[in-house]
């Protein structure tokens, strides 16, 4: 089932989907994100949609990344909901604290948007295409992650903002 945002008399329907360049390997990481998302599934809608990332050479000049970005940008392009929040993930974007995210979040519901897309690229990040269509920017940290281990951590902190919106003290 999913949860529903009580805002202003208002009941709307948070959808939260993260558009990711590429599949998680390992097992550990999968169990984690399938931990997260049977959390979430009782606060919002959540959906990953996985993005197979273009083949590169071993050691790929500029242009050969810009196409493979460029393509990639199609595909994550076509799975974004239309009208919906779009966060690209970027080392080069703004950090948000937990509190201040859950409070943006809670913001958009406010404001009647439903639809909260977060996007991780690959190896290379994403294109200025994609960058340019998001309502924001947003870094994890100063520090680079490998991008299976920003979902799980963005997932984490999707699951705490959730979690500080209705109140509840999430700590761990």
């Amino acid at each position: 089932t999913s949860a529903k945002t009580p805002v202003a008399n208002i009941t709307i329907m948070l959808n939260i989907t993260i558009i990711a360049v590429g599949k998680l390997k390992e097992q550990y990481l999968r169990d984690a994100s399938a931990e997260y998302q049977k959390r979430l599934s009782t606060l919002c809608k959540l959906n990953i949609v996985e993005i197979n990332p273009e083949k590169l050479s071993d050691n790929p000049s500029a242009k050969e990344i810009e196409n493979a970005l460029n393509n990639e940008a199609k595909k994550i392009i076509e799975k974004i909901p239309k009208g919906a929040k779009v966060y690209s993930m970027c080392i080069e974007g703004k950090q948000r604290s937990s509190e201040e995210l859950s409070r943006e979040i809670d913001s958009l519901a406010t404001m009647g948007v439903s639809n909260i897309v977060f996007i991780i690229g690959g190896s290379f990040g994403l294109s200025d295409e994609v960058k340019n269509l998001s309502f924001f920017r947003l870094s994890m940290s100063k520090m680079t992650f490998p991008h299976q281990i920003a979902r799980i951590i963005l997932l984490e902190q999707i699951y705490r903002a959730t979690q500080m919106s209705i109140g509840t003290r999430y700590q761990k």
